[in-house]
């Protein structure tokens, strides 16, 4: 577990650092390369000492084969006991127990012959015969005038040494035909090849230290300044527009540099001219809708005394009376929306929060539409899961708000019920309202709050909405650092739920009503 951890915190380290994945890759090539480099040279070098000591070795062996054969020759040994005792003394002469060249020494009789002298075979006393094998004794026999060697392993006390077995057929008078074998211990010529390969892994571990190092160095030259430019990236993200990268040199990083700055430069003098044009097209809009006040006030005056007496006058003009005053009404309207959609863009509202009672702020905006309701023939079912809900809040906005919420429900719910749920709990309270009329597609959901945006702009509306009422709860909504959402399905109706600390500084994860909700709370009995 805890090298899985590891192992995982490691892999998370190569993912986020550019320079530690660049030094691991360089050094995972570098030890594949020395790995590679180091192979081919120690098995170069060690096929040439054994190819050296090979041909010296046979050089030696030809030479004591070639004496011993000059021995027996020249010898005018002519019974059995002479000839012995110059076969025993074959071995003592050609054996060498020294331990940097050991040499050993075996001369044995070729069997299955018929000479009349069978004198005994002198062996070295250190040298196990199981080294010669039948094989290479085989060899030996068929091969007359030729010298055969096979490479071996000696056992030396607990220790085992690579070796070479050199065999040659040598004729002795009287007694026949013998073999005469030769063993050569390469201890010597192992730890030298020993020696070798542990220096060039060392030597290899020495320079994957030293490459690591460079390729760190060099990496963190590289990597320096686009560490620099994340993070004037990140500060001009977080609006710190002047902020610029260093300039130096003339490679391609400086040009990286010099065309990030560009790059800001263009971004800062664009952010500039759409905030002058923002807060022109705000002062536009809130110079205007104060000027309209004035001659809007002058036509409302008017208006209410044409309509106050529009029953004298003729049908016709009865009738547009009534139409006028509509229209003032709602021009009226449209002009607190832009005048508050303005003071949001300004940044120029402030909440006037107090401890209210969440369910008569709720009661009163059903209050203030139950009149469309009626009209509409739908009936607005209130259900709250206590009888006391109290929330810190603006309570004008947020009755404002489900004005807008209840007004959207009544003109898209199809005359069916409507139900506003209230919930509180620890740190939130909610607000929702469920209509079971047209809903909307998932387009639709996307847009819902846009400014002047209609779902249907074929559809006739009845409450004279302005097209700017879920904008400005949407920012009523963020006002209190409060969410408001919505769900909705074609022709399955609509859910929209605010959700609200309770006090001012509450943390919330989570609202006390879920969305959409688990099942329709009111069914439709028309």
């Amino acid at each position: 577990m805890f090298l899985r951890r590891a192992l995982e915190r490691a892999i998370g380290v190569l993912r986020r650092n550019l320079q530690a994945r660049a030094v691991v890759t360089t050094i995972a090539l570098s030890l594949g390369a020395l790995v590679v480099l180091g192979g081919f040279l120690s098995f170069g070098i060690g096929n040439g000492l054994y190819q050296t000591r090979l041909d010296q070795v046979l050089d030696e062996s030809e030479r004591a084969v070639i004496d011993v054969q000059n021995t027996f020759a020249a010898s005018n040994a002519n019974d059995e006991v002479a000839l012995q005792s110059l076969i025993n003394s074959v071995v003592p002469r050609l054996e060498n127990k020294s331990a940097d060249q050991a040499r050993l020494v075996a001369l044995l009789r070729t069997p299955s012959q018929t000479s009349a002298a069978v004198l005994q075979s002198p062996i070295s006393s250190d040298l196990d015969l199981s080294v010669i094998s039948q094989s290479l004794r085989g060899k030996v026999q068929v091969t007359p005038g030729r010298l055969v060697y096979q490479a071996t392993e000696l056992k030396v006390g607990v220790n085992t040494h690579p070796g070479l077995v050199v065999g040659a057929p040598v004729e002795i008078p009287l007694a026949g035909v013998y073999e005469l074998y030769l063993v050569y211990d390469l201890q010597r010529e192992q730890e030298t090849l020993d020696l070798v390969q542990g220096t060039l892994v060392f030597g290899g571990l020495i320079v994957l230290l030293i490459i690591g190092l460079v390729s760190w160095w060099v990496t963190s030259r590289i990597v320096q300044p686009v560490r620099r430019a994340a993070r004037v990236s990140e500060k001009i993200a977080e609006g710190a527009l002047d902020e610029r990268i260093e300039e130096q040199g003339e490679d391609v990083i400086a040009q990286l540099g010099r065309s990030f700055n560009a790059m800001a430069d263009n971004l800062q003098d664009q952010l500039k001219q759409y905030e002058q044009i923002s807060k022109m097209q705000q002062r536009f809009v809130s110079d205007v809708s104060h000027e309209l006040r004035t001659p809007l006030t002058t036509i409302k005056l008017a208006g209410e005394l044409i309509y106050d007496n529009r029953e004298g006058f003729a049908a016709p003009i009865k009738k547009s009376a009534e139409a006028m005053n509509s229209q003032i009404h709602r021009f009226e309207t449209l002009l607190e929306d832009l005048l508050e959609i303005s003071r949001y863009d300004a940044g120029a509202v402030a909440g006037d929060f107090e401890k209210v009672e969440l369910l008569s702020v709720v009661k009163s905006a059903i209050a203030s539409i139950e009149p469309l309701a009626e009209k509409k023939g739908c009936e607005i079912v209130l259900e709250a899961q206590a009888e006391s809900i109290e929330a810190e809040i603006d309570s004008r906005r947020i009755e404002r708000l489900l004005r807008n919420l209840l007004a959207n429900a009544v003109e898209h719910g199809e005359g069916k019920p409507i139900v506003v749920a209230v919930a509180g709990g620890v740190n939130a309270v909610a607000v929702s309202v469920t209509d079971q009329g047209v809903g909307m597609t998932r387009t639709q959901l996307d847009r819902v709050f846009d400014r002047f945006w209609r779902a249907d702009p074929a559809r006739k509306r009845t409450s004279g909405g302005t097209g700017l009422g879920l904008a400005i709860s949407l920012e009523d909504a963020n006002l209190h650092s409060g969410w408001l959402q919505v769900a909705a399905k074609p022709n399955e109706g609509s859910t929209f739920r605010l959700t609200l600390p309770r006090y001012q500084g509450s943390v919330f994860s989570q609202s006390p009503l879920p969305l959409p909700p688990r099942k329709k709370q009111v069914k439709d009995e028309s």
